[in-house]
């Protein structure tokens, strides 16, 4: 009998350690996933505030695309103004040349029109060349904005399959997959904070 009430404490006390370290277990898996959780909700914030921002900078590059295209369409047409002024002061000047000795006074005529369309030639030439100026500026402007659109697009990406490998560690219960989304989750980082200041 006393070999048995041996055996049978023994047995107690060894299968109170085992549940001593199944709920330790247990306590340090709950740990593990609140830690998972919470950084998966971090990330899911970032993920968003990217998204917006991503969202935002693509239609700040379309508007100044457009106000480019725009600028370039009145460019050209002040260009076609200026030739157009350019053809009537050559052709006054040419009838002023051939009316200088026949008929004094409308070569004088036609050589002061000339010059008036010559000066206007000048104005329109300034104009035209200015909104040349307007469309570089805002050409330039939408290519850097197209630039923070795809840093924070990258961002995204790299968030999305932070996310992604997070919910795969959790049903898996391996913490090595959730390392690795986290180390994604810190490349969606530096993409965001590139997103904003075009380090690289």
């Amino acid at each position: 009998m006393p070999e048995e009430e041996f055996e049978t404490a023994e047995f107690k006390e060894r299968l109170e350690e085992a549940t001593e370290h199944a709920v330790e277990a247990a306590e340090d898996r709950s740990r593990w996933i609140v830690f998972l959780s919470f950084s998966t909700a971090i990330i899911a914030v970032f993920a968003a505030i990217a998204a917006l921002e991503s969202g935002t900078y693509s239609n700040e590059a379309l508007i100044q695309k457009g106000e480019a295209l725009l600028a370039q369409t009145k460019a050209s047409d002040e260009w076609a103004y200026y030739q157009a002024k350019s053809v009537k002061a050559t052709i006054y000047a040419a009838e002023a040349a051939s009316w200088n000795r026949t008929n004094p006074e409308v070569a004088e005529k036609d050589r002061a029109e000339a010059a008036r369309y010559g000066e206007e030639e000048q104005e329109i030439s300034k104009a035209a060349t200015e909104l040349e100026k307007e469309v570089k500026k805002n050409t330039e402007l939408s290519d850097k904005s197209m630039e923070h659109h795809h840093r924070f697009a990258y961002s995204v990406t790299m968030f999305q399959i932070s996310i992604a490998l997070a919910a795969v560690a959790a049903l898996s219960r391996q913490k090595s997959v959730w390392f690795a989304g986290l180390f994604i989750g810190v490349v969606g980082l530096i993409y965001f904070a590139d997103g904003f200041w075009l380090y690289f």
